[in-house]
């Protein structure tokens, strides 16, 4: 009977522990995905801490950008990852709130993971937490405010907010009016219902201060006119011409030596391979072309001593090693067409500028194109800054900063900051809890509760006590004052409008869209296979 009965005993042991499986998955899941929303959590709000990433090369890079830290993080859990991507599909829809959304799915899944204790079935918690999210969605569109894009003011003060959770938030009055010229020059106010950030061209150069970034409505490159004796470094009513062919020798199709035993036979190919350059020249010179850009080459030098040379005795200004990702932006801001042969090479294709001219920042140089025909299609941003790691930092806060004023003009609403939109959101939750039935309530309530994150750890991240401070602000908002948050520099409760925190409604809204999204697909995986 022992015998019998121990036999038994084995199958249910191993049935049991393969009932516990997808359970085991689902808190593996949970808890690598909260690691991470962990991770990010003190680099919230413009109190919060920057993250120093040294990379095996022994770069260093400091931001407090959401996307940025997990884009570096060498992540290898895949519900890890999703959270890495998470933050990315943040940054490409709305361009700000990338540390916010990776927060709020990391207080879902810890909501998750309470529900899941309780017996409540995954499929439960799922519709209730889609349910949840569009309830909160129509509570923030309820209280957002109208923006016309014509109210310079609002749009600054927008840009102001997101400038000042970055390291660059003493520099916020300079950068948010760039941020904001920016894109009101390369779009119809009246009519735009999306903003091409690829019309904003961003330029980083080291030496000055964040002070001196400014914006051009031409071009910058970041390349120096070649030190080529006679040649001009300025050229005032530039013709342009781009061209993508080589001002060099032609070699064969295919590897070829050529042996010369006789000094005449070198003579010979040095004359002929000055007359084929001169013969370029000249033809780049009828067309009344006086500054080139030539294309950098892979396959042999773009262009040689000898050809410089000769386009500087010919008085035209060359600037070489353009990027061929570049040569959409310049054909468009010039108005010039990329020349792929000398035949081709006519007048109607150059391009037109006022002055083109080698102008001196720190201790390098830079060529500066300005008074461009076709202005309002592009400018370009030139970031200053005392070190690389500053001006890396300056450029991602002006991209976000760019992004926010993009997301005004897709959804033209905006909100109080300061965790306002969180609490709000957060009680109209829980009305909506009280007025639903059984399990499904209670997870709304759950869902309700998790929002609280946000304004929680902007409080602990400013050093104010988090529970006197979220109780103040949800007692504020029950009396009806929907636009009041907490502000991290006085430490007190107030309102946000009159502060000038405010955010566009898209990235609140996304930020809660993308991470129910992200949390439901998360709370339905039950086993990870792995593939070969």
């Amino acid at each position: 009977m022992s015998t019998n009965t121990g036999a038994n005993q084995a199958p249910k042991k191993q049935q049991f522990r393969d009932k516990d499986k997808d359970k085991d998955v689902r808190s593996s899941n949970i808890v690598a995905a909260k690691a991470v929303a962990d991770c990010v959590r003190t680099s919230l709000g413009p109190k919060g801490m920057d993250k120093m990433i040294s990379s095996p090369t022994g770069e260093v890079m400091i931001t407090n950008d959401g996307a940025t830290i997990l884009k570096q993080m060498n992540l290898i859990h895949p519900a890890a990852k999703m959270l890495m991507e998470l933050s990315h599909a943040q940054d490409v829809e709305a361009g700000d709130g990338t540390t916010t959304v990776v927060i709020i799915a990391g207080a879902l899944l810890n909501a998750c993971s309470n529900l899941l204790a309780r017996g409540i079935h995954p499929s439960t918690i799922s519709d209730a937490f889609a349910h949840a999210c569009n309830e909160a969605v129509t509570a923030l569109e309820k209280v957002a405010i109208p923006v016309d894009l014509s109210d310079r003011d609002s749009l600054l003060k927008n840009a102001i907010t997101s400038l000042n959770s970055k390291v660059v938030s003493q520099n916020a009055s300079i950068l948010a009016p760039i941020a904001v010229d920016a894109v009101l020059k390369v779009i119809d106010p009246k009519t735009a219902i999306n903003v091409d950030l690829n019309d904003v061209k961003i330029v980083k150069k080291v030496g000055g201060t964040i002070d001196d970034t400014e914006l051009i409505e031409g071009l910058v490159f970041e390349q120096r006119v070649p030190n080529t004796p006679g040649a001009p470094t300025s050229v005032k009513d530039a013709k342009i011409g781009l061209i993508q062919f080589c001002l060099s020798p032609p070699k064969p199709n295919m590897d070829s030596n050529v042996y010369v035993t006789d000094y005449t036979q070198m003579d010979r190919i040095f004359r002929e391979e000055r007359k084929y350059l001169l013969d370029l020249c000249n033809k780049i010179k009828k067309t009344g072309c006086n500054v080139l850009l030539i294309q950098k080459s892979i396959l042999r030098d773009a262009v040689t001593d000898l050809s410089l040379h000769i386009l500087a005795k010919l008085k035209i200004m060359v600037v070489k090693d353009i990027e061929r990702s570049d040569i959409e932006f310049i054909s468009k801001t010039l108005g010039c067409q990329p020349i792929a042969s000398i035949e081709s090479f006519l007048p109607n294709k150059l391009g037109t500028a006022g002055l083109v001219a080698e102008e001196s920042v720190g201790e390098e140089k830079i060529v500066k194109i300005t008074g461009v025909p076709n202005v309002g299609q592009t400018v370009t941003v030139l970031c200053r800054g005392s070190n690389r790691m500053m001006v890396d930092e300056s450029e991602r806060s002006i991209h976000d900063a760019l992004c926010v004023i993009r997301s005004l003009v897709k959804k033209r609403f905006l909100i109080a900051g300061g965790g306002a939109p969180e609490i709000e959101a957060s009680l109209h939750l829980q009305e909506v809890s009280k007025a639903s039935e059984g399990i499904e309530s209670y997870c709304i309530k759950s869902f309700a509760e998790a929002l609280e994150v946000i304004p929680y750890t902007l409080a602990e991240n400013a050093g104010l006590p988090p529970i006197p401070i979220v109780t103040e602000l949800r007692n504020k908002h029950t009396r009806g004052e929907k636009t009041a948050g907490i502000n991290v520099r006085k430490g007190i409760v107030s309102d946000s409008l009159s502060e000038n925190v405010i955010q566009p409604l898209l990235v609140t809204t996304s930020a809660l869209t993308l991470a129910t999204e992200t949390v439901r697909m998360i709370l339905k995986i039950d086993d990870i296979v792995q593939t070969r």
